[in-house]
This record gives C-alpha cells, structure tokens and sequence, in this order.
C-alpha cells in the first residue's frame, strides 16, 4: 500500500516552493511525522513530515525544483517490496543534472542498487570527476556525500589510475596549476534569500531613507542585568537580556512619536495604537524577522521567552509563515556580531527599524567635568522621511537613549 506524500499547504498566497533538501533516501525506513524533506518558500524553510510509518518510496522531484502545493513528492510503502521498483529507478536529483544527463548512467550501479541523494554542489563534483557516487562512503548527514568525500575519492582514483591522468594533461591542468585559491563555485540563490534581495532593494528604491544616530550610556541597564539577572532566571526560566530593556523603551517612544509607528497605504497614512515589533534574528538560510505581538502589553519576562523561542526556532527552520507578518516596528542588533555602526534598512512596508550595536568602554565626560570609562553604545535610527520628519526621528531616538540610560522611566511611563 502506497501513501503519498504531498506539499503541505504553505500559508496565505504561497502557492509555490523550493525543494531545499531531501532529509532521507529511497529505502530508507520512515516513522510517522519523521520529517522526510526541507522546502524553501519565500520566508521560511518548511519541513515536510511522513504521513505515516514505512519505507520511503521514490523521489519525484529533485532538491532545487520548484513544486506546487498539493504536488505529489514522493510516497510511504507500508513494505518493502513496493520500493525495490523505486530503488532501482535513477535519482532525480542526478538524473536532471543540466551539465551531463548521460554521465550518471556510465558507472556500473552500486552493489546495493540504492540511489544517492546529492547536492547540487557534489553532483557537479562527481560528474566532473566521473565517479560513481554510490561508491563513495558518506561522512555528512545520515550518510549523505560531502564535497569532501567527493574530492577525497577522487583523489583515490587518481592515484589508482596515474596512466590515464598522464594521458591527459589538459584535464589535469587546472588541478597542477596550484591555484587552488581562486576555484569558483556557482550556487543557486534560496527562495529567501532572493525574496530578501528584492525586498531590500525594494525599500531603497520606494522609501526616502535616512539614518540618524545616538548613543547611549548602558551602565545602568548592565548594573540591574547584573543584579537581577539570576533571580530574573530564576522565576521566570529564562535569562534577562538587553532586548528586553530596548524594546520596552521602543514602546515607550513609539507612543510618544507615533509616525514611527506608522506606514504609508497609497496617499493615506496609517497609525498604529499598538506595538507589534519585529526583531531581527539570524538563520541558516538569513535574516528573518518574527513578530512580538503586542509587545507594549508584555513584561519583561514574556518578551525575553517570545525572543528566546524564535531564536530556537529560526536555527530549528520552524518559524511559521503568520509569525513574520504585520510588524509595525523592527529592532535589529548587529551588536552580537560586532558591529560598531551600521545605517539598518526599513523593513517595507514599515517606517523605520531600530539598530543597536555593540557595547565599547569609550571616555566619556561626565556632568562634573571628569572622565570616566563607560560601555558605550551606538544607536541608529533609520527612517522613511516621507512620512516621518527628522524633528520626530531625533525625538524618538533620545526616547530611548533617556529610558535605557534610566530604566525607572520604563515603569512610571515618563
């Protein structure tokens, strides 16, 4: 008994997707939601679960094509007598190789007969090199070939061989050469990083950006983090960080200026009596950008958890589609790799985007004359200036550097 396994239905207008990875191979033994194959949408990476336990059958479809939802991707064998039809059948993801369709079928098949799942990137090693994949031993990922073990293996067959690499020095040429420092690889942009690209470019072309800057003393954040940070985890089981402290204060400024809370619908602007802030987290596959509904209704502790669980989930690929749409604000922190300053893009169709930076001890003068080290930090505000003028930029800016230099104004509201 055969069930098919389809492309799940991937959120409001996704009609499409990408296939990312196939996560296992014809054959192999499946258990019931046992993720089977990653897909690549426009903004999240989505793992597609077996429907049921059994053997799975053969791959329709190869990693990098486009499916359709409701495309049938592959099926369970409730045994493994209905596999061995698939098992012999040629991998997709070498069969469609645009470079050499024919060169798949020239090494004898393997002693098993079972087909090797490739990435784009070993698939056009092991046509370059001419070598039966299914001879090469896997070191990735449940047995999956790395271009590592491709090289590694041509290597062997090198040495095995040395008569017909001597009978053809053009070939070898590049590898004698010795400029192994300037190979080039070509790979396939993601689904989201494309969508990230035009995105990007998109608010660069519409808004009419600007940046303005602060900084901001962060003595007195880090000396209540530092107090209360372990009672902090202690109730609440989870750790209290500086996010929680800016986008407390975002919340606060975002009332007292609401055009930062704003965006532009054709000629009419468009306010907003609440705080849904977008914060900036990195994945594998880039920037996404999940959604802290409500935030100016959260505590301390509610923020930090919701902050907690999308960083996970975003490393995890399992951030859904509705939790990165409808921002009305977005908060980036290049401070967590280091950067000391940066001009953030608007993330459309929003109106500006917070950026914090890293925390440096810099000289300061203080309000007596004296100098004293403080960790300093760099803040940028980067602004549609059609809708939001730079009276109010500078306003909601110094908002800020006031509630986090004195976090009491966070809780009498001032």
């Amino acid at each position: 008994m055969s069930i098919e396994v389809k492309v799940p239905v991937l959120g409001e207008s996704i009609s499409e997707a990408t296939i990312g990875e196939w996560l296992k191979k014809p054959g192999d033994t499946v258990a019931a939601d046992e993720p089977i194959a990653s897909l690549e949408t426009d903004k999240v990476a989505v793992e597609v679960p077996a429907p049921a336990a059994g053997v799975l059958g053969q791959l329709i479809f190869a990693e990098g094509d486009t499916v359709q939802v409701g495309s049938i991707l592959t099926t369970i064998e409730s045994s493994g007598a209905a596999v061995a039809t698939s098992a012999a059948a040629p991998q997709p993801a070498v069969a469609k190789s645009e470079a050499a369709p024919a060169a798949v079928a020239a090494p004898a098949p393997a002693p098993t007969g079972e087909p090797v799942s490739l990435s784009p990137a070993v698939r056009r090693l092991v046509l370059e090199h001419g070598l039966d994949p299914t001879s090469i031993k896997g070191t990735g990922k449940d047995g999956r070939l790395t271009k590592e073990d491709v090289l590694a293996a041509a290597a062997e067959a090198a040495k095995a061989a040395p008569a017909p690499a001597a009978a053809a020095p053009a070939a070898a040429a590049p590898v004698a050469s010795g400029a192994a420092g300037r190979e080039t690889e070509r790979v396939r942009m993601t689904r989201i990083r494309q969508t990230i690209a035009k995105r990007l470019k998109s608010a660069q072309d519409t808004a009419a950006m600007l940046t303005t800057f602060n900084d901001v003393d962060m003595t007195a954040v880090m000396e209540a983090r530092n107090t209360y940070k372990d009672l902090f985890e202690k109730k609440h089981g989870v750790r209290l960080g500086f996010m929680g402290f800016f986008a407390k204060a975002a919340c606060l400024a975002l009332k007292d200026v609401p055009s930062v809370n704003a965006q532009i619908e054709g000629d009419e602007i468009v306010y907003h009596n609440y705080a849904d802030i977008s914060v900036a987290v990195s994945a594998p596959n880039g920037l996404v950008v999940p959604v802290i509904r409500n935030a100016e209704s959260l505590s301390f502790a509610g923020i930090e958890k919701t902050i907690a669980d999308f960083g996970k989930r975003a490393k995890d690929g399992t951030l859904k589609m509705e939790e990165m749409q409808g921002g009305t604000f977005t908060i980036s922190n290049g401070g967590v790799f280091g950067s000391l300053m940066s001009t953030p893009i608007i993330n459309p169709p929003q109106s500006a985007v917070l950026g914090l930076h890293r925390i440096d001890q810099r000289p300061v003068v203080m309000p007596d004359g004296s100098i004293a080290a403080r960790p300093m930090m760099y803040l940028a505000l980067s602004y549609d200036h059609r809708l939001i003028d730079g009276r109010e930029a500078v306003t909601f800016l110094k908002t800020i550097k006031e509630a986090i230099e004195d976090p009491t104004r966070l809780l009498i509201d001032l």
